[in-house]
């Protein structure tokens, strides 16, 4: 996989790779639902809605352990990771929320 930090496109296929790396994971996977408080059976909904790869990111991103393992997985460098993350609605400090 090539990487821009700021594709968008590239960013989305991280996080999706990462929902799977996470759904593949039993004990990660109930560790992420019971942090986000989404119901298992929810997780096409949720995955609709803005922000949701973002959290998935910030799930990997927040345990290092974890991103290590996702990264190695993956082959993504865990700084793309990161980058994918900010580059992703709500997964930056500066992108605009309606309030």
């Amino acid at each position: 996989m090539s990487f821009s930090p700021r594709s968008t496109e590239t960013a989305e296929q991280i996080a999706i790779n990462a929902l799977g790396f996470i759904a593949s994971d039993p004990v990660l996977l109930n560790r992420f639902l019971a942090i986000t408080g989404i119901e298992a059976s929810d997780i096409r909904h949720a995955a609709a809605q803005p922000g949701f790869l973002a959290g998935v990111l910030q799930f990997i991103a927040a345990h290092e352990p974890t991103l290590i393992a996702f990264s190695v997985n993956a082959s993504v460098p865990p700084t793309e990771v990161v980058k994918a993350l900010r580059s992703l609605p709500l997964g930056n400090d500066d992108y605009e929320r309606s309030t």
